[in-house]
């Protein structure tokens, strides 16, 4: 479907449009909201401001394109954006407010980011959720991502003794996450 000058409809109140200027100080605070969402997932502390991260992610060269998720009422819900490696692309980030989670916000925003990586004609489209997000992994297979292209170890090297749960295998390796 094509997005028209109002957007694409998800249901009566919801449309998918392209980012505008305006749109700042909401998708900041998405953005804060995520934040808070992955610090309180992985136990880390609280940061002063959890929608600073908004800025550099707005200043990455590599951003091709950012969709919002606009309710009639409510505003900006939800967006998305396209970062572009080469003829690869990536989804990151994907934040829906949370009241609007589960209504088929996300996946209308990942339908967007999806067919304009067809337009492009890039060859893949990958997206790296947190790995203890289980519903956004849930989500993202759903939606068509099924392919384990990438994988990202990491080395803890923080003194605080962060709390990691045991339970992964993978190539019967034991991982914790």
């Amino acid at each position: 479907m094509a997005e028209t000058a109002t957007g694409t409809p998800i249901n009566a109140q919801t449309t998918i449009r392209s980012f505008r200027p305006l749109d700042h100080r909401a998708c900041r605070d998405l953005w804060a909201e995520l934040t808070d969402d992955d610090r309180r997932r992985y136990d880390a502390p609280r940061q002063d401001d959890p929608g600073a991260g908004f800025e550099h992610f707005m200043a990455r060269l590599e951003l091709s394109g950012m969709w919002v998720a606009e309710h009639a009422e409510a505003g900006v819900i939800g967006f998305v954006g396209l970062i572009l490696h080469g003829r690869r692309g990536e989804v990151d980030p994907i934040v829906v407010a949370g009241p609007y989670r589960g209504a088929g916000v996300g996946r209308a925003l990942l339908d967007r980011v999806a067919a304009e990586a067809r337009r492009r004609r890039l060859s893949e489209l990958s997206i790296s959720p947190s790995t203890r997000n289980l519903d956004a992994i849930r989500s993202f297979h759903r939606a068509g991502y099924d392919v384990l292209a990438h994988l990202t170890l990491t080395l803890d090297l923080s003194e605080s003794g962060r709390q990691w749960r045991d339970g992964i295998d993978l190539h019967d390796l034991r991982f914790r996450y």
